[in-house]
């Protein structure tokens, strides 16, 4: 059985490579790929440094951990803790945070609104911010044997931290649903069907379309043209399913979500966190693990939330 450890040491090395790359178009990528761990770049930062995607997946798991609960205020005041401080990050320092989720987190440190109310509901405000740290909700929900409503509820109450807009909250869903059918039976293609068959009633008929190539397609039969992999949350999720779907491994899953170019970091995260699941940490390439920042302290709080389930 997959554990968060597996998820999250899969987020933290698809986060750290991509970190370097970030911003750096498909063509020069896919004509020198990248496939080691590299350092400075895109951030200037040391080789195994990660950026926001882990540092408020780590947040959330922390705040997971203090009660065992979802508690949006803990979440939230993890948060600040993060972008004040400096927690929760590889290397002391924060970098690339995202406009939408810098926006959500100061409304909750200004008092103006509940944090579960604090995140953007515009049409212009599904990045990918919630998709990138939505995560331990796969594992919170499967151990708490929740029905479709309750995950519904628990990932919009998440991911309206910082993005309220049904079109993100639904990226989040899918991405949990999947990821707890990968729990179930670890069958690649049989988490797909059931995210294809899903009704998705609680989503209006405008945001579903948004997906149609997920959910009423075959995502992994698109070209690499076909894909984009920009910042707006539909284009990471279809980015996700087309790299998990289209390779046999976690390290291969990785390098084809890194060198397609701009938004790598999220991209290899998100890519991460599944395939960890579905082949487990322990298929990870060992120099990559050995070269990530603060993989113990990640191995810690993954293990301290393991406890309660």
């Amino acid at each position: 059985m997959r554990t968060i450890k597996d998820a999250t040491i899969g987020i933290a090395i698809g986060d750290a490579l991509g970190v370097p790359l970030e911003f750096k178009p498909r063509e020069k990528l896919q004509a020198n790929p990248t496939t080691e761990m590299k350092g400075y770049g895109s951030h200037n930062v040391p080789k195994g440094t990660w950026s926001d995607d882990t540092s408020m997946t780590l947040a959330t798991i922390a705040a997971i951990n203090k009660t065992g609960k979802i508690v949006p205020k803990d979440i939230a005041d993890n948060f600040i803790k993060w972008l004040e401080n400096a927690e929760f990050t590889a290397g002391g320092r924060v970098f690339d945070v995202g406009g939408t989720c810098l926006r959500a987190i100061v409304r909750y440190r200004g008092n103006l609104a509940k944090p579960e109310e604090c995140g953007e509901d515009g049409e212009f405000s599904n990045g990918n911010g919630s998709l990138m740290r939505i995560s331990p909700l796969i594992f919170y929900c499967y151990a708490k044997n929740m029905n479709k409503e309750e995950i519904y509820e628990c990932v919009k109450t998440v991911s309206s931290i910082t993005h309220k807009h049904e079109i993100s909250v639904m990226g989040c869903y899918i991405y949990v649903l999947f990821g707890i059918e990968l729990l179930k039976n670890n069958n690649l293609l049989e988490a797909y069907k059931v995210i294809q068959n899903e009704d998705y009633h609680f989503f209006s008929q405008n945001c579903i379309s948004r997906y149609d190539r997920i959910i009423r397609g075959e995502i992994y039969s698109c070209s690499m043209d076909e894909i984009r992999s920009t910042g707006y949350v539909v284009d990471t999720l279809e980015a996700t399913f087309w790299c998990l779907m289209n390779t046999d491994c976690f390290d291969d899953a990785i390098i084809k979500a890194i060198n397609l170019g701009n938004d790598t970091d999220t991209v290899g995260a998100c890519v991460g966190a599944l395939a960890g699941i579905l082949y487990g940490e322990e298929s990870i390439n060992k120099d990559w693990k050995r070269e990530l920042l603060m993989l113990e302290e990640i191995v810690g709080m993954c293990e301290e939330f393991e406890k309660n389930y």
